[in-house]
C-alpha cells in the first residue's frame, strides 16, 4: 500500500547494504510480475513481502502481525489429480524460508506464525469464508499476493518471507474496519520491517 511504501522506500541504503523496494499493486498477477522483475534485475539474497491481510483464525485481531511459514492459493483448481489450491506440477504449499521465519519470529515475539492463503478477492460472504476454511482449516490469514510471490520465489530458488499486519476481521464489518486501518497501522508495519531488516 502507498502509505507503507513511502515509509519503507526511505530506508534504502540505511538498514542493509543494498535494499530495493517496489510497490506491486494488489492481486496475484501484479505481485508475481513485480517479484519476477526484481529477481531478474537484482538477483536478491531474499525477497520479503509486507502488506495487510484479513484475519482467518480465532484470536487474531486487527493490528496483529502474521508471519507466514507457508503460503497457498484458495482460488485455484486444476482438475482431477490435483489438490484444491494446487497449481498442476507444483506443491500445494509454497514454503517460506525457515531461517527467515525463525529470525523474524524472534524479533517479533508476539507475531502469529502459520499459513497464509491467497486469492484474487476481498471478502465476499460467510459462505465463501467457510469454503476457504474447509480447504485450509489451519490458515491464519488471507490476502491477495503472498502465495503468488512465494510461487515466484520457489520457481526462482530465492528465499522468501511474508509478513502481514491484520487489517480486518471477517465479522461482517470488514469493509468498514479496513477503510480506516492504514491511518493508524502503516507506521506499525514499517517499524516491524525496519527491525527485521536491521537484524537480518
Amino acid at each position: 500500500m502507498e502509505k507503507e511504501f513511502s515509509l519503507i522506500s526511505g530506508m534504502e541504503g540505511q538498514t542493509v547494504a543494498e535494499l530495493h523496494v517496489r510497490l506491486s499493486g494488489m492481486g496475484k498477477v501484479n505481485a508475481a510480475l513485480s517479484a519476477a522483475e526484481m529477481i531478474s534485475e537484482f538477483r536478491p539474497d531474499m525477497v520479503i513481502n509486507t502488506g495487510v491481510a484479513g484475519s482467518f483464525a480465532q484470536g487474531i485481531r486487527q493490528g496483529d502481525t502474521v508471519i507466514a511459514d507457508r503460503c497457498a492459493y484458495h482460488d485455484v483448481w486444476c482438475g482431477e489429480g490435483n489438490a484444491p489450491g494446487q497449481v498442476q506440477g507444483l506443491p500445494t504449499f509454497f514454503p517460506c524460508d525457515s531461517d527467515l521465519v525463525r529470525k523474524t519470529s524472534g524479533i517479533l515475539p508476539d507475531a502469529h506464525v502459520g499459513t497464509i492463503i491467497t486469492g484474487d478477492q476481498f471478502y465476499i460472504s460467510r459462505e465463501e469464508d467457510e469454503r476457504q476454511k474447509r480447504l485450509f482449516p489451519d490458515a491464519l490469514a488471507v490476502d491477495m499476493e503472498s502465495a503468488a510471490i512465494a510461487q515466484t520465489c520457489f520457481l526462482k530458488n530465492i528465499p522468501f518471507l511474508s509478513i502481514r499486519v491484520i487489517s480486518d476481521i471477517h465479522d461482517g464489518h470488514q469493509a468498514e474496519s479496513y477503510a480506516g486501518f492504514w491511518e493508524s497501522m502503516a507506521r506499525k508495519s514499517f517499524v516491524s520491517i525496519k527491525s527485521i531488516l536491521g537484524a537480518i
